[in-house]
């Protein structure tokens, strides 16, 4: 008799559609039936059964109980009501909800996606993680990209690199450090050892000299004479990817407006408040600048440093992202 009902297991495909077959069997018409995936294709999940019209994604971040951030994922065959009552029930939960449209990783973890593969960019070219996620933490967030991979599980992601493998762009540059890693059982806080060193259960990790290694012995593997980088540098290509990123996010319509993209990285990326938001933040820096630097960095990989078609417009009219939240 439940009117919604979350759906929460593991990133499997073939697993969630087994859960659904079943929850469409036993829920009365009209339930609302939704996924908590972070990355999977939820039109896929809703082809799947007789009504895909009750199925929507709900993407709560962990903890759930802390996290204020709801992305309520809308995908192509949801009525209109379903919407609805998940905007209805992230009020009761008290949540902080974003709509965002299908994709692979939907908004942030699909711009995560983007900006840790600038940090992978970053350590294997010459920076060490410990530099990186330093540089990241004196800009204001509360742990850099490394941190993060720790306290997740580096598991987590390697199982998602897994997942991808078949589908990456051949001539797309693969970082594998993180992948050394994890096939030597090393993933983080959990395991007491991931990027940094976590002695009798530590929540506060200290640097690897083992870590520092296998990234020198991962560069010599690729000839990659490794350069130095100020912080100053490793945020503007941190935040370039972000922010270029975003823009594409908001091109594709998978988030309605820039402010989307802000209130997704404030209330669950830990982007820092007072600094608004990445395309806030692109605002205040100019988008000009923003784009200059990535037309730099495009000089050595321009698959990955391909500029935002939005951005170029924006650019080009002299406008802002902040235009694009206006309604008229």
């Amino acid at each position: 008799q439940a009117d919604v009902v979350i759906e929460a297991v593991f990133e499997d495909m073939a697993v969630k559609q087994a859960v659904f077959a079943e929850l469409a069997r036993v829920c009365k018409p009209g339930a609302v039936l939704a996924t908590n995936t972070s990355y999977l294709d939820i039109d896929r999940i809703a082809a799947s059964i007789d009504r895909p019209s009750d199925v929507i994604g709900l993407h709560f971040f962990s903890p759930a109980n802390v996290m204020k951030l709801l992305e309520i994922v809308v995908p192509a065959r949801v009525s209109a009501d379903v919407v609805a009552t998940a905007f209805a029930l992230a009020k009761q939960l008290k949540k902080t909800p974003v709509r965002a449209g299908v994709c692979d990783g939907f908004i942030g973890n699909r711009i995560l996606a983007v900006y840790r593969t600038a940090a992978d960019y970053l350590m294997e070219d010459g920076a060490s993680p410990y530099q990186i996620d330093r540089a990241v933490r004196e800009f204001g967030f509360p742990m850099g990209p490394f941190q993060v991979v720790d306290l997740a599980g580096g598991d987590i992601g390697w199982a998602t690199r897994k997942r991808r493998a078949a589908t990456r762009d051949p001539r797309a540059r693969y970082v594998e450090i993180s992948d050394r890693l994890c096939e030597r059982g090393w993933f983080g806080q959990k395991t007491g050892r991931g990027y940094y060193l976590y002695p009798d259960g530590a929540r506060v990790g200290t640097p690897d000299p083992e870590v520092e290694a296998i990234v020198a012995e991962e560069r010599a593997k690729k000839g990659i004479a490794p350069r130095t980088f100020t912080d100053d540098e490793i945020l503007r290509r941190y935040l370039a990817a972000m922010i270029n990123e975003g823009a594409n996010v908001v091109h594709e319509k998978i988030a309605l407006r820039p402010l989307d993209v802000d209130a997704v990285f404030l209330h669950g990326y830990g982007f820092p408040r007072y600094r608004g938001g990445p395309m806030h933040y692109a605002d205040t820096v100019g988008l000009a600048n923003v784009l200059a630097d990535i037309r730099a960095f495009a000089k050595e990989d321009p698959l990955f440093w391909t500029p935002s078609p939005l951005l170029v417009e924006l650019v080009g009219r002299g406008a802002d992202f902040a235009s694009l939240n206006r309604v008229d």
